[in-house]
């Protein structure tokens, strides 16, 4: 019980800050404590996501960093990518034994994040190369349809396959294609898994309780890890606008590979 209240803690303050809602750290850091339950853990995160962004989303909105026209036209496209990833994620072959695939495609795909973070920081692009321009308090203007589209679809699909957040792929898509400010890219993140976690975990969750019969697991686990995650989310987001973006990216980085090496680990074969 207590490693899943720090773990809660651990969630909120990494999803607060990053804008990812905290399911790459809660999930390996479940999986480490409670052993393999793909499934659970993914159904159980989703829930937890919803009430890690919410008060994120409210310290963002008193910094002003939040582009609601951004966020307009990716929130449709996004939701309904996170109902396809669920789906996906329903398949066969992710199904009894087959959920270790699913884990190790977690596993890898948080080690790649870590790469692509990694390189980041080798070319040393700091707060000095941020886009300008537009951008004042966050507000720009309204983005095509076709480039929300760009950055809610891999979200959505991700966000509903491995039940991450799907910031992970939105705060970066953001900031490349979109051209916005990291920290504004971050705000904006945290308030489009608003949408897509609410969406999401009613999918999986229902899912979930149609192939195991039990829905209270997912219920029980997400009561103990909320309350630590809540308090997490609102000091994470407050770290977002006084700390330097390279601090946090380095400290998320580590975090990264433990886990996804962890991960990937648990899906070798016993000897």
């Amino acid at each position: 019980m207590d490693d899943l209240v720090i773990i809660g803690l651990l969630t909120g303050v990494v999803g607060g800050m990053l804008g990812v809602g905290g399911s790459i750290v809660l999930i390996p850091a479940m999986t480490e404590v409670l052993g393999p339950n793909q499934h659970l853990f993914q159904a159980t995160a989703m829930i937890v996501n919803f009430f890690v962004v919410v008060p994120a989303v409210y310290q963002h909105a008193r910094a002003k960093a939040i582009n609601g026209a951004t966020v307009a036209r990716i929130v449709p496209i996004a939701v309904l990518a996170v109902v396809v990833g669920v789906g996906l994620s329903e398949l066969p072959v992710f199904s009894g034994e087959g959920e270790v695939y699913l884990r190790a495609i977690f596993g890898g795909f948080v080690l790649l994040v870590a790469a692509i973070d990694l390189w980041r920081l080798l070319r040393g692009r700091g707060n000095a190369n941020e886009p300008s321009g537009s951008v004042a308090n966050g507000q720009v203007s309204v983005v095509p349809w076709r480039l929300a589209a760009m950055v809610a679809v891999p979200t959505g699909l991700i966000a509903g396959l491995l039940g991450v957040g799907g910031g992970i792929l939105a705060v970066p898509l953001q900031h490349r294609i979109l051209r916005l400010p990291m920290r504004v890219a971050i705000a904006n993140s945290a308030t489009i898994i608003v949408a897509t976690r609410f969406v999401g975990a009613i999918a999986k969750n229902y899912a979930y309780a149609v192939e195991t019969g039990r829905l209270d697991t997912a219920l029980t686990l997400a009561s103990v890890l909320i309350p630590t995650a809540i308090v997490g989310s609102l000091i994470g987001s407050r770290m977002t606008h006084h700390m330097p973006l390279r601090v946090i990216k380095s400290a998320f980085f580590v975090l990264l590979i433990v886990a996804g090496a962890r991960l990937i680990y648990s899906c070798m074969p016993t000897v």
